[in-house]
């Protein structure tokens, strides 16, 4: 059955996740997800005007949309526990995965005609996976996505609104902090999340604009 009742495992009930409040309320409303949303429908709005916001909602589709659908399904048949992936083994396994909607839709935007930022942004968030993958895979680290999408969403905003978003990396480090507090990170995990989001989002952005 994929109807969730009181009896299922605590993995698969977000809101029951061990650690002080304010430090879900952080994960989950700073989460990757809505963090891509966040930044495609800033900078679609702000540089692009409405026709930019309706590519940046196609360009969520793909790459917040259908990954965080496919991990929902793999929590539901009890494949993946929790839509963190907190398992470092299954990251490694789902990270390759969710890049693909996300290589789609890049495809999509080209042939279409999207706004060459916007492409350049879901270019900057598809290559600052695999870093995290190489990273995961080979090294057997669980790097710190939600830090990475974070730090790497400053770095492109500063590169493309100017560099008073920087201050956005106190955002960060509150982010990397909730992470700690709930045990689902090390510091030193956090950290390297944040500056490999932003060195690679921010590099290929800044040459892909």
């Amino acid at each position: 059955m994929t109807e969730t009742t009181s009896e299922a495992p605590p993995a698969a009930r977000p809101a029951e996740i061990p650690g002080p409040a304010w430090a879900r309320t952080v994960t989950r409303g700073i989460d990757p997800q809505n963090v891509i949303f966040a930044v495609l429908l800033l900078v679609g709005g702000v540089r692009h005007g409405w026709s930019g916001i309706g590519w940046a909602l196609f360009a969520a589709l793909f790459a917040g949309v259908l990954p965080m659908a496919f991990i929902k399904f793999g929590m539901r048949s009890g494949r993946l526990g929790d839509r963190y992936v907190g398992d470092r083994a299954k990251r490694a396994q789902v990270i390759p995965v969710v890049m693909l909607p996300v290589l789609v839709g890049l495809v999509l935007m080209e042939v279409l005609g999207a706004p060459r930022e916007l492409g350049a942004m879901i270019m900057a968030m598809l290559a600052t996976l695999l870093p995290i993958m190489a990273i995961t895979a080979l090294l057997r680290w669980k790097v710190s996505i939600h830090t990475a999408a974070s730090g790497g969403s400053v770095a492109m905003l500063a590169v493309a609104m100017g560099a008073w978003w920087l201050a956005g990396y106190a955002v960060v480090a509150l982010v990397a902090w909730s992470r700690v507090a709930l045990r689902d990170h090390t510091a030193a995990q956090t950290v390297v999340g944040a500056i490999v989001g932003s060195v690679t989002a921010g590099l290929v952005f800044a040459v892909g604009r």
